[in-house]
């Protein structure tokens, strides 16, 4: 077996989050009060109960996702799983780093905070949207986002390569809503607007990368224990130099999770671990690679039985 743990991005939160496991473990426990002081906030608060509206708030939603991946992947560690890589989607890289030990608990929150923060603030509410195209191929969400724009008006890309037939594009909402009428004459299946706060991964987060560079730059990173997968370009990285570059290019670059997953599989990866809130990735690995054997650890109930799976 070759296993890599897999960390989720923006999108998964739940009120409730990571709470059963604080209830069941110590190791998670500590995790959500170091998150609680390092933030100076009630993260945990907020991830166990709530309001649904607050937890939403991408500067809320990023450490309180970090805060769960981490808090189940100590569980997991403490019980003996070892990963030979990781990756995250997107936030989830950063999870994928401090699990990797690149970057310590207290400075990955304050960094995706901060990130969530600027990211809001890059483009007004309302003036920017996403949308996931399905059942199109990735060359013609391409063409139609170009075609959207080809009178110079608004912005709109490609903004995640999730699975096959299965693209989120982001930018201008004018331009998305031009790109999703295109994206159906060329065949999609369907094109859904999604119901985010930001166009993430698209230039628009341009200024957010300036203002997160000085903090990322600023910051400690160690070497690896394990290789990191770039959701920029799907490579292995190990170096703090290179873990960094990818934190602060992908603020504003395309998402290439089905890269990344096909690259993992190559390097002979059979097992994924998706660890944290949900099970959205397990379903991506899978459509890219039926073979895949995916597990997810997010509750006590899955993670006692990734545990009886993994370790016996």
């Amino acid at each position: 077996m070759k296993l890599a743990a897999l960390f989720p991005g923006q999108g998964s939160q739940a009120v409730g989050m990571g709470r059963d496991l604080a209830e069941r473990w110590a190791a998670a426990r500590e995790v959500f009060e170091a998150a609680d002081r390092g933030l100076g906030v009630a993260l945990s608060a907020l991830c166990w109960q709530g309001p649904e509206e607050a937890l939403r708030l991408t500067e809320n939603t990023q450490p309180a996702l970090l805060a769960h991946s981490i808090a189940a992947w100590r569980v997991l560690v403490a019980a003996g799983i070892r990963a030979d890589a990781v990756a995250g989607h997107s936030l989830g890289e950063y999870s994928a780093v401090v699990a990797a030990g690149g970057l310590g608990l207290e400075d990955a929150l304050a960094a995706v905070r901060l990130r969530g923060r600027l990211m809001q603030q890059a483009v007004p509410v309302g003036a920017g949207a996403m949308a996931a195209v399905l059942g199109l191929d990735d060359e013609l969400v391409v063409a139609a986002c170009a075609d959207a724009t080809a009178g110079g008006e608004g912005v709109v890309v490609a903004a995640n390569f999730n699975s096959p037939g299965q693209v989120v594009i982001a930018g201008d909402a004018a331009a998305v809503d031009r790109a999703i009428a295109r994206c159906g004459e060329l065949g999609a299946r369907r094109a859904l607007p999604l119901p985010v706060s930001a166009p993430f991964h698209s230039p628009l987060m341009a200024p957010a990368r300036e203002g997160l560079e000085p903090t990322l730059r600023e910051l400690r990173f160690a070497p690896l224990a394990f290789p990191v997968y770039r959701n920029v370009d799907g490579a292995p990285v190990a170096s703090p130099d290179e873990v960094c570059d990818g934190l602060i290019r992908q603020v504003d670059a395309p998402v290439l999770w089905r890269a990344t997953v096909e690259r993992m599989r190559a390097d002979g990866f059979d097992t994924f671990l998706e660890v944290g809130t949900g099970n959205v990735l397990s379903g991506l690995v899978r459509r890219i690679d039926r073979d895949a054997r995916c597990i997810a650890a997010g509750t006590v109930e899955s993670v006692e039985a990734a545990i009886a799976e993994l370790v016996g």
